[in-house]
């Protein structure tokens, strides 16, 4: 069975599937070592890993529109979370088209050929799509924003993670993040191509500096902005009842770590991206507000018969 979700040009419906699907392991393919909520939830096991998966966004307590947009589809083990930019809700459109291409790239026969002649070295193949995917919504942004007077100087965030396996892969332009959540300890996988992290990375202001300068919000790399653009890219395993969140700056700036490894150590993924979201609104968050989240973790019998025996099947918001 397999399955996908983004969010809907109208944002006012929430969906909700737990579906479960096999995908071989290929190990040689790795290197060593006005809107309300929108939501989703579903459930696909690995060869030895189970993926459980929910998300939300949320228009915030602020602004009028929400420029947010995330999806995902089971059947490739794509997730993408992005925060546009831009007025008259060009930024809602900028974001909608990442999402779109990026989750179509991988629903087509993905390609690893390097856009522009850009070469990316030292990681998977699964990191390189992952890379030619953002490459070719950075494009289309690009190309929308030339073309139509009302899109011009649009932009998007992106961070997208590609599951497969017990290994997934990591990419991200701007400043939405993917948080890794294990032992209730919390890493940031992902680096801010922001202002004030490049001023806390060559040392010129602190990092409690950074987070509360007024500069946060100037990000220095974005989808759409220029011609190409070079994402960050990353490998890395899973172990069991790990978490990946996945969220733009309107989550991550207003909400600490401890409460995110709080908010994930609960059963209900669904709940959990609630409790996100409210704890962002009680954190003052300025901002659209967008959580996704991916737990790997062991699967029951039940869970490997139902694998096995659940006809095919899709569903999506769009």
């Amino acid at each position: 069975m397999a399955g996908s979700s983004s969010k809907s040009e109208e944002g006012q419906s929430v969906w909700e599937n737990q579906l479960k699907l096999s995908s071989a392991v290929n190990p040689s393919a790795y290197l060593p070592g006005g809107w309300g909520a929108v939501g989703f939830s579903a459930y696909s096991p690995t060869m030895s890993l189970l993926i459980q998966t929910a998300g939300n966004t949320d228009i915030g307590l602020v602004r009028k529109n929400n420029e947010d947009n995330f999806g995902y589809d089971l059947r490739y083990g794509i997730f993408v979370v992005c925060d546009g930019m831009g007025g008259q809700q060009a930024g809602e459109t900028a974001s909608k088209i990442a999402v779109d291409t990026v989750l179509d790239y991988f629903r087509q026969d993905p390609s690893t050929a390097p856009v522009g002649g850009a070469r990316f070295e030292g990681v998977s193949q699964r990191a390189v799509s992952l890379a030619t995917a953002i490459q070719l919504a950075n494009q289309a942004i690009h190309e929308s924003g030339a073309i139509n007077p009302d899109h011009a100087g649009m932009g998007s965030t992106i961070v997208a993670v590609a599951v497969d396996g017990n290994v997934f892969s990591v990419a991200n332009v701007g400043d939405s993040r993917v948080y890794l959540i294990r032992n209730n300890d919390v890493v940031q996988l992902t680096n801010d191509h922001s202002l004030v992290m490049e001023q806390v990375r060559r040392g010129l202001i602190t990092l409690e500096e950074a987070e509360h300068s007024k500069m946060q919000n100037v990000i220095v790399r974005a989808l759409g902005t220029d011609d190409s653009v070079e994402p960050d890219l990353a490998d890395h395993e899973f172990n069991a009842d790990d978490v990946l969140l996945l969220c733009s700056d309107g989550m991550s700036r207003y909400v600490k770590e401890e409460r995110m490894a709080e908010a994930v150590s609960q059963d209900s993924l669904e709940q959990a991206c609630a409790d996100l979201i409210e704890a962002a609104k009680a954190g003052k968050s300025d901002d659209n507000i967008t959580c996704l989240l991916i737990r790997a973790v062991h699967p029951s019998w039940k869970d490997r018969l139902l694998g096995r025996l659940s006809g095919p099947g899709q569903k999506t918001s769009t």
